[in-house]
Formats: C-alpha cells, structure tokens, sequence
C-alpha cells in the first residue's frame, strides 16, 4: 500500500501495461490500441503540465522527447513501445527515489538513530525516562552499553573511581573508524555510541544546544538539498533535443517511413539529464558526510570542483586553536603577575575569542576564583570590557587598549608569539604572552589544495602582523593580511581572484567572510554555532585535512555527474543512428532505452567511492616528489 500511495502513476502504467498485452495475446487489437492511446494520452497531458511550468520558470523541459516519442508511436501503432515510454516517465521517479536513498545512507543514518529520550539519574540514585528536551545542564544520565549519547558532557562516575575509563564510538560524527578511551572529566560529544559498558555523564548543554543537534539540523538540510542538475541539464537539454529531433526527422526524410521517427526517438533517453546527474551529487554528499564533513547542498560540491583560491584564518583553523600562556608581563608597580592573570582571565569570560577561553583556563587551572562583573561587553576581534570589583579593566589587541588606556607599550615577541594587552582604569597595566601551534597536517593539507587546482592560498587573520607572518610562513602561505577586523576579512574574500573562493573558519568572528565566500568550511567540531550555521561546510572532526577531502570529493562528485551524462548521450546518440536504419523495433528500442538509464544510475553511485586520482591520503603522507594535478 506504501508503494501504491507513493507511486500511483507507475502502478497504474504496470496495470495498463499488462492488460494491454492480455488484449493482444487474445487478439483484441483494437481494444488493446484504445487502452493504450487513452492512458499514453493521460500521461501526456500530466507530464505536459510540468513541463510547460518548467518553461515558465525558464527551464527547458527536456521530456519533451519523451513526450514526442509517446505520441508518435501511438499515431505509427506501436501502442506497447509508447506504454513502455510512459513507463520511464513514471518510474523515474521511483527509480530516483531508489538510487537517492541508497546515495543518502550515511546521510540518513544519523537521523534514523538519534536519540529520543535520556535515562535521568536523580540524587538518591534512581533512574528514570525523561523527553531529551527537559535534560538541563548539569543533570546526571546513565548511558548504557551501545547506546548513542544524548547530550553533550562529561564523563562522571557513581562509585568515586577516578581512573574510570570508557570507550566511544564517534565515527559516524568525526570519520575516526577506532573506538575512543575516554576518562572522568574528559567531554563526550553526543551522538557518540557508548562501548560495553553503562556510564554516568553530566550534561554540560540541552539538546537543542548540543553538537549532535546541531549536526542533524545540518543533515536534515543536506539532505533535503537538490542538487543543481536543472542548471547542468540546460546546457545540454537543447543541443541533445535538436540532435535527436535532427536524427529523427533526417530517418524519416531519407526513408518515407514516419515509423523511422518514432523508432529513433524512443531511444532518445532523457534520464542521464533528469536522474543519473543528482543522484552523483547526494552520493558525494554522503560520502563526504561518512568522513565527517558535512555538505550542506549539491550546489556546493559543484563548487568545490572550481575553487581556485582558498582563504584561512589563523586561530583555531591552520592553528590548534589552543594557544597556552607562556608569560604574564604587569606594568603597574604592586601589580603582581597573579593579580593581573586574575584581572585578565575576569574580564575574558565575557570573550568568546579563542585567546580568551585559553587565558581563563590558566587562571582556573592556578586556582584563581573569577570575579563576577557589575557589567561587560565585547567588541568583536577587538576586545573585552568589564567592570570587576569597581575597577574598569579592558583586555584585548594593542590598538583597542591603546585607545582606552594610557602609557601602553609594544610587548617584545618571538616568532609565532602573540600578545593580549590589559588596562585598568584607564592606564595600561600589563601584557599577556600566548602561543599557539601549527597544526601538523596544515602544510600537506595546503599542497594537496595545490594539486586539486587551487592556485592561489592566502591567510586572513587579526591577529599581528608579526605572528600572523610566522605561522603562515611555516605552512607555506606567501600572502597574509593580518590586524583585520571581520568587515576587512569580507572586502577581502569579495575582491579576490581567481574566483570561487573557499574560505575556511572556526569562530564566531568568522561568520561574516563565511558566508560571504563561494564556499564558506566551518571548523565546528568546537561547536561554533554562527560559523556552522552561515557556512555551506562544516567539518565535524577537528580535522584541517578535511578541507581536502571536501575539495576532493567535489571534483570526484562533478567528474561521475558528468561522465553519466555524456555515457548516456553518448550510449543514446549511437542507439539513435542504428534506430534510423531500421533496424530497431520500437519495442526493443523502448527497452534499450532503459538499460541506457540504468547504465547511467550505476555509474553515478560510483560517486560513493573515492577515485584512483584522489590525493587525500597525500594530506597525511605526501610524496617526496611533486606530484602532477590529478587526472582520472
């Protein structure tokens, strides 16, 4: 019954197709005609009217052959042909349906097991059900063995067992096939799947605002993406249509035998423009989302396929995002180093920088207590303003102190440094020295760009000129824009060439140029809500290769789109000279026409796979040599 309500039409043209043979086996022709006409002239007037709404919208309907193809064998008396074109009509659809979900299944395969409820555990111990919705921060649950963790948390144990060890599955979020050991206070990001054993986690957000949520919303909008196949079937439907209706017209010219028409055009397929093309893209799509990378829509990874310049942030995307406190430098006399990490770390709760999380998790890692501030507000990239216990205290980039506060001085740096500076009631009071690391992958990641066709690889940061030069020296980045603010980092990706331009993020700060690049990649395995949300990419694993991977997937995914295509143009051109010369039946040639289709829906699922030429593995092991741009 499912079948029948989701595809009514192919039913009823199975039915038809069926009764009509019956009429003939028993020699009632003309009832058998008349069966066929009536429902070949059905199925004309249903498909004619998307057709012409198509073309209203400026689309051009390339069922049109088909359309031609059933009409013509009606008036020629190949009534079984023309069923059996109206079967194509009808179940491509349902045959689209078929080869998408069997593309989407890593795509499905988050949604179809998130969870539902959460195993609340109260203070006397007890365990009950509760809606995921009513978990709140700080609720104790109880995960049992194979089950997939609701919200994000900690790990936390019930028997006082500091060395509590669990493993996690988080392959289906992050792509890393091995199970992960996790130990008490570790954070456990949910949709991981628990190991063999039940454990106890406190949640540390709701669910709405947990990192598993926000990857199903992702998902879920992938999922329901189209992709852009209307745009590449209009660059061939007209040419392909002229060439058929060419070949069609010259058989029945040439011969006098309008049977020659109508036996040419019902091998001229249109499936490898309608189906084979977006059923490579959701393959892609779900091949990229196994590896953790998810690809918002179809349109994206056509892109991909033509980035040529690939713009970085520094913090947190080419670096590990983790900067560690290396000195601390007050300028105020009676102001201790303490006293001033204090201050600073105070104030840098109200950040959201990276730079910030780092200084405060020194300052709580030296048992410093947090002064609560009477107000605070933050000035994107440039800093933060707090008043603590009275005082005015200011902590962010040198320009931005300077301005509010007197007597600052330049901190002296080394190479790869960087430096927040603080003021406190308008004088400037001292200087906090942080550095943060390459990431390891980073160079490789930024050669494999090289080899997919990216020529040109900048870094758009506002972070300093000095340190901003280091780190991209290191990677192997020549062009570097430092000390911007998110409106330069806009102008910036706006202006560049050659055009499209990937740019890829981690922060909030970085939502503007996101979503104004060709193609935006979030680093949003640290959940950076606004990132994740404007980008068309969000990487899930804390992983820079991956930006490699999403270039790579999108040459592969347009490389099959095209490949059906063409194979079945191709396939449909050479069936159509052979049909000019009579000799294919219009029966035959109805049934070739769909051998053709399925030859075409094979090969785009190759899309699910990765080609010989991919050059991700090289992001973690590149060759010595240079390597040639990849050819397939």
């Amino acid at each position: 019954m499912r079948i029948i309500k989701s595809y009514p039409w192919v039913i009823a043209t199975l039915l038809v197709l069926v009764a009509t043979l019956i009429l003939e086996w028993s020699d009632a022709h003309s009832a058998a005609r008349w069966v066929a006409t009536i429902f070949s002239a059905a199925v004309i007037v249903r498909v004619s009217i998307g057709m012409v709404k198509d073309l209203l919208k400026g689309h051009w309907g390339i069922d049109i052959l088909a359309l031609m193809a059933i009409l013509s064998t009606i008036l020629v008396g190949e009534y079984i042909a023309a069923l059996i074109v109206c079967l194509m009509l009808t179940g491509g659809e349902a045959l689209e349906d078929y080869a998408s979900n069997r593309a989407k299944r890593s795509l499905s395969a988050l949604l179809e097991r998130a969870p539902q409820v959460a195993h609340l555990v109260d203070a006397a111990g007890n365990t009950r059900d509760v809606p995921l919705d009513d978990v709140v921060i700080g609720d104790r649950l109880l995960v049992r063995p194979a089950e997939v963790v609701p919200v994000d948390g900690t790990l936390a144990t019930d028997t006082g067992d500091q060395d509590l060890r669990a493993d996690f599955d988080q392959s289906s979020l992050t792509g890393e096939p091995l199970p992960v050991t996790k130990r008490v206070g570790d954070d456990i990001m949910s949709g991981s799947l628990n190991g063999q054993r039940a454990v106890i986690i406190e949640a540390t957000a709701a669910a709405r605002d947990s990192q598993y949520a926000r990857i199903l919303d992702l998902v879920r909008e992938a999922a329901d993406s189209r992709a852009p196949m209307v745009r590449l079937a209009d660059r061939y439907a007209v040419p392909f249509t002229a060439i058929s209706l060419l070949i069609a017209g010259l058989a029945w010219w040439i011969s006098g035998d309008p049977v020659r028409f109508a036996e040419v055009l019902v091998v001229a397929t249109p499936c490898p423009l309608l189906i084979a093309a977006p059923v490579a893209f959701l393959g892609g799509m779900s091949r990229a989302a196994k590896a953790g990378v998810i690809v918002k829509s179809g349109g994206t990874l056509e892109t991909l396929a033509d980035i040529k310049t690939a713009a970085f942030d520094k913090t947190g995307t080419l670096t590990y995002g983790h900067p560690e406190l290396l000195r601390v430098q007050p300028a105020i006399d009676g102001l201790s180093e303490d006293n001033l990490l204090q201050l600073a770390a105070s104030a840098e709760q109200y950040s959201v920088h990276v730079l910030a999380d780092s200084i405060k998790e020194e300052a709580l890692h030296r048992g410093f207590e947090l002064t609560v501030a009477a107000e605070a507000k933050e000035e994107a990239t440039n800093g933060v303003t707090a008043r603590l216990d009275g005082k005015s205290v200011i902590v962010g980039k040198r320009d931005y102190v300077a301005h509010h506060a007197t007597g600052l001085t330049a901190a002296e740096l080394a190479p790869g440094e960087s430096a927040v500076y603080v003021g406190v009631d308008g004088a400037f009071a001292g200087t906090l020295i942080l550095s943060d690391k390459l990431r390891e992958n980073a160079s490789a990641t930024l050669d494999a760009l090289g080899r997919w066709g990216v020529e040109r690889r900048i870094m758009l940061t506002g972070d300093a000129e000095a340190t901003a030069t280091y780190i991209a020296s290191k990677a192997g980045i020549s062009e570097v824009h430092a000390d911007l603010l998110p409106a330069d980092k806009v102008q910036l990706v706006k202006d560049a060439t050659p055009k499209p331009v990937l740019m890829v993020g981690d922060g909030v700060n970085d939502a503007p140029v996101l979503a104004s690049a060709d193609v935006g990649i979030a680093m949003g395995a640290r959940g950076a809500t606004a990132a994740s949300e404007t980008a068309d990419v969000v990487i899930v694993k804390d992983d820079i290769s991956q930006v490699a991977t999403a270039v790579a997937v999108g040459h592969r995914t347009m490389r099959v789109a095209k490949e059906s295509i063409w194979a079945g143009i191709a396939l449909s051109i050479v069936l159509m000279l052979i049909a000019a010369f009579g000799v294919i039946p219009a029966i035959i040639g109805a049934l070739l026409q769909e051998v053709v289709d399925v030859v075409s829906i094979t090969n785009s699922l190759r899309a699910m796979r990765p080609g010989r030429s991919e050059w991700a593995k090289a992001v973690v092991a590149p060759p010595a040599a240079p390597v040639p741009a990849p050819v397939e």
